[in-house]
């Protein structure tokens, strides 16, 4: 695949330029105490390992962070120490994730066509999967990886199966979720104005009644959320680099 991007780059129409929003706000409240965005792996922080494809991908052309007030400094000094020259901002997060979203969003350059939303949390994103969730949403409007569920579903309402979904119609949605920047900026503005507290920024687009397309995924684009996953990214890591 690598082989044939470069073979026929050049006949690919190129996607409107792409501001990239690192959502980094959380208080890792199930990480046990570890402040995970700046926990080290392979002996460099987390969030170095997060903005590296945005850094490299040519259709991203800058990226604002989003975090809390007490790693603004240290996330901006890190990233000025490492060269991270995309990196514009680094701004203070909302209470919620629709919150910090918009902050972010609120802080990115007008000229834009696209937003792309990651977790600061998913360090692992390859590269390919950026570019084609950023393509998508150039041609559609709104895109997201996602992976097919693996496990069988149930519904179940005070312990007892209601039903059982078809899991060939199940997905395990990732991030970057890549959106028109008009399009978000409504979607999230009337979510907030709700005061909705939503998981991701699709489900802000789904209620406006606008379809989001979703694109390939990979299991290496976990999300750092317990201990124990950090256990499976230094996996990942030392697979990356060879060991």
């Amino acid at each position: 695949m690598a082989f044939l991007r470069t073979l026929f780059h050049r006949e690919r129409e190129p996607a409107p330029l792409c501001s990239a929003v690192i959502v980094a706000a959380g208080r890792a409240s199930r990480m046990e105490g570890i402040d995970k965005i700046l926990t080290p792996m392979g002996g460099q922080p987390l969030l170095l390992y997060t903005l590296a494809p945005f850094q490299a991908c040519q259709q991203v052309g800058e990226i604002v962070i989003v975090t809390r007030e007490d790693l603004m400094v240290p996330i901006g000094t890190l990233c000025s120490q490492h060269g991270l020259t995309k990196v514009r901002r680094v701004v203070k997060g909302g209470e919620s994730r629709t919150e910090s979203v918009l902050a972010g969003l609120q802080e990115t350059d007008p000229q834009a066509a696209l937003v792309a939303i990651h977790d600061g949390a998913r360090p692992f994103l390859p590269e390919a999967v950026l570019e084609e969730a950023i393509q998508a949403a150039a041609q559609h409007g709104a895109a997201a990886p996602a992976i097919p569920v693996k496990d069988t579903i149930k519904v179940a309402q005070a312990g007892v199966v209601q039903s059982t979904p078809d899991r060939g119609q199940l997905f395990a949605v990732q991030t970057p979720q890549v959106f028109d920047r008009a399009l978000l900026q409504e979607a999230l503005g009337q979510a907030a104005a709700e005061g909705l507290s939503l998981t991701d920024d699709c489900a802000a687009v789904e209620r406006l009644g606008r379809p989001v397309y979703l694109t390939r995924g990979s299991e290496d684009n976990l999300k750092i959320t317990t201990p124990r996953d950090l256990t499976w990214g230094q996996a990942i890591l030392a697979e990356r680099m060879g060991r």
